[in-house]
């Protein structure tokens, strides 16, 4: 099951990443990101044109009235950011609505209203500086986490962005003043590790994310060089090198794809994703032995995590193995009854079995877990429809 990391979140791994105490990785000291890159293998890639520091900041004159508008009648700093957050939120203002798929700069988030994690945090820090305030990226370290696309598994991550007044740490050195701008509240409430993250940081996990929009629909020469900017920008930026390990493969470099791996184990020897597809390297080159003790140590690892069970659910789904799926997806509710993808893959499921009782039933479950307002109006959605189906069997 080889996956792709992704950064709505984070951005985008193609493959898992796995704990494994038991697979070390030689350090080599120090990296070198150049050793990785492959350019003759993408003769097309310099081709390519990729956004600016500048283009993913910018704001025009529209989004700039906004921030005016939304803080211009307040006096404290405080309660201008406040003005603003709220101001972001509201139906009846702005509006914005989650988008997994919502890969944009600034100033396109801002006319489309719609944005992943990154880039709402991309947006919300370019309206922020436009104000005044001081913004920080926060990278939350949260469980692995998979959505389908396109047949690929997508390994997501997670940031926020955290807004105060620029005085404020100056004033108040142990008060922590400000707002957490952030699509998952329940990110925040798990307590979740965080750590800050640079503009840079951020910059690589929106190139990772455009790099792996690309490959999934077969553009690999822009893959590559949205990939090799976003290494280039931060080398230590392990999502990526995983990424391009798996762009590696897809064409057949497999000593390219192999060192990219390492590279990234360098960087994380507990990263899961670069460990996974590496044995699946291993699989296809004859290393059966290396790669099912890798395996065998992914699995283990991940026996506790639900949403381990929802992917190899929604494979199976995909395949047309329903008693598998099924199988698959009440593992991960045993693991976990609140999450609404457990729910939404049980409704297909049983959907496609024909039982449209319990595909009501579940569908009306995943509507009540849905963390998000578009989720929830997905849900929704293909309630109504589902009854409207069941009327015209009855009629027919």
């Amino acid at each position: 099951m080889a996956s792709v990391n992704r950064a709505s979140f984070y951005l985008i791994h193609f493959s898992f990443a796995v704990l494994l105490s038991a697979c070390q990785s030689v350090s080599r000291a120090p990296l070198d990101v150049h050793t990785i890159l492959y350019d003759e293998g993408f003769t097309h890639s310099d081709q390519i044109i990729i956004e600016s520091e500048t283009d993913i900041f910018k704001l025009e004159e529209e989004a700039k009235a906004f921030v005016k508008r939304a803080t211009s009648e307040q006096q404290e700093p405080l309660e201008q950011i406040k003005a603003l957050v709220y101001a972001l939120f509201d139906r009846a203002d702005f509006n914005i609505l989650y988008d997994g798929n919502a890969n944009t700069v600034a100033n396109d988030t801002f006319t489309l209203k719609a944005a992943n994690c990154l880039s709402l945090s991309i947006m919300t820090y370019a309206l922020a500086e436009e104000a005044g305030f001081k913004a920080q990226f926060q990278d939350i370290d949260i469980p692995e986490y998979w959505t389908r696309n396109q047949g690929f598994s997508m390994l997501n991550g997670h940031i926020n962005l955290r807004l105060s007044p620029k005085s404020a740490q100056t004033e108040h050195p142990f008060v922590n003043k400000g707002f957490l701008v952030d699509f998952d509240p329940l990110s925040s409430r798990n307590h979740f590790k965080k750590r800050l993250l640079s503009k840079s940081t951020v910059m690589a996990m929106f190139y990772n994310n455009k790099g792996a929009d690309a490959l999934i629909n077969d553009r690999l020469d822009e893959a590559y060089a949205y990939f090799r900017k976003a290494l280039l920008v931060d080398e230590s930026f392990e999502s990526t090198a995983g990424n391009l390990g798996f762009l590696y493969r897809l064409k057949g470099y497999i000593k390219q794809a192999e060192e990219s791996y390492r590279y990234a184990l360098d960087l994380n020897p507990d990263n899961l994703t670069a460990w996974e597809n590496l044995s699946y390297l291993y699989l296809s080159s004859g290393r059966e032995e290396q790669a099912n003790r890798i395996l065998a140590k992914v699995e283990e690892k991940r026996a506790s995590n639900p949403y381990f069970y929802i992917n190899l659910g929604e494979q199976k789904l995909e395949s047309g193995e329903y008693k598998e799926a099924i199988s698959y997806f009440k593992d991960a509710m045993a693991l976990d009854r609140k999450r609404h993808e457990v729910y939404f893959g049980l409704a297909q499921v049983y959907f496609e079995l024909g039982e449209l009782d319990l595909t009501e039933h579940y569908l009306q479950l995943a509507r009540d877990f849905s963390v998000s307002v578009n989720d929830e109006r997905r849900y929704e959605s293909k309630l109504r429809f589902l009854t409207e189906f069941n009327e015209n069997s009855i009629l027919h």
